[in-house]
């Protein structure tokens, strides 16, 4: 949808998808805070890198890991799945839109009294690795404490990527036709078109089932 998105609007189109994926990772952090303090965990730097809804799908598709932990926590990222997969299929162009403030995003979404500042260039954007800066510090304590979380809840918050797909594909589809009209009606309609050829209708499908109230259970 994106490629769809700037090939028809041009800069129009690039502005209304980076507005789309910041909207998507508010939403996931808003989510993500949810199911913290359904768990009875407050909304806070620790809790947020343990809720997350994403994990891998096998060993070393992804590499990621704390630089430090004082004064402020800073992470990397030196592999990454989505940029692996936007490669392997001709769209990093596009594709490298999901980083500008994706990470941001999902964190003030979560919680709104830090920033997730990017501390080096994205490897989407032709950077070796990618490094945060998350706002704030963690004591060694709560870095055990992190741990500990991480093990307690293991994956029961994780989402599939149906799940996933759903949700990226019916916000960013919102935001595109309320920024862009017609043409954006029809970059959502060639974007899904391109999806189904590529992986099949069975997996639109199951995208396309997953209820509403999952992905947004604030409504």
């Amino acid at each position: 949808m994106a490629k769809e998105a700037v090939e028809r609007c041009g800069e129009k189109g690039k502005e209304s998808i980076l507005r789309g994926m910041t909207l998507y990772g508010n939403e996931r952090g808003r989510r993500m805070a949810l199911n913290a303090k359904a768990h009875g965990e407050e909304i806070n730097t620790l809790t947020n890198q343990a809720f997350g809804e994403w994990t891998t799908d096998y060993p070393g598709q992804m590499e990621f890991g704390q630089i430090q932990i004082e004064p402020t926590l800073q992470t990397y990222i030196s592999k990454c799945a989505w940029c692996d997969a936007w490669a392997k299929h001709g769209i990093s162009e596009y594709g490298k839109l999901y980083c500008v403030n994706v990470d941001n995003a999902v964190y003030q979404g979560y919680q709104d009294k830090y920033a997730c500042t990017p501390i080096t260039e994205a490897m989407s954007w032709g950077g070796e690795c990618c490094k945060f800066d998350w706002g704030c510090a963690l004591s060694e304590e709560e870095n055990a404490r992190l741990k500990e979380l991480k093990a307690e809840i293991g994956t029961t918050y994780m989402k599939d990527f149906d799940f996933h797909t759903a949700h990226m594909m019916r916000t960013i589809s919102k935001v595109l036709v309320e920024d862009l009209g017609v043409e954006g009606e029809a970059a959502v309609e060639a974007g899904l078109a391109a999806f189904e050829e590529l992986y099949g209708a069975e997996y639109l499908e199951a995208a396309k089932a997953v209820p509403e109230k999952e992905l947004y259970p604030w409504t």
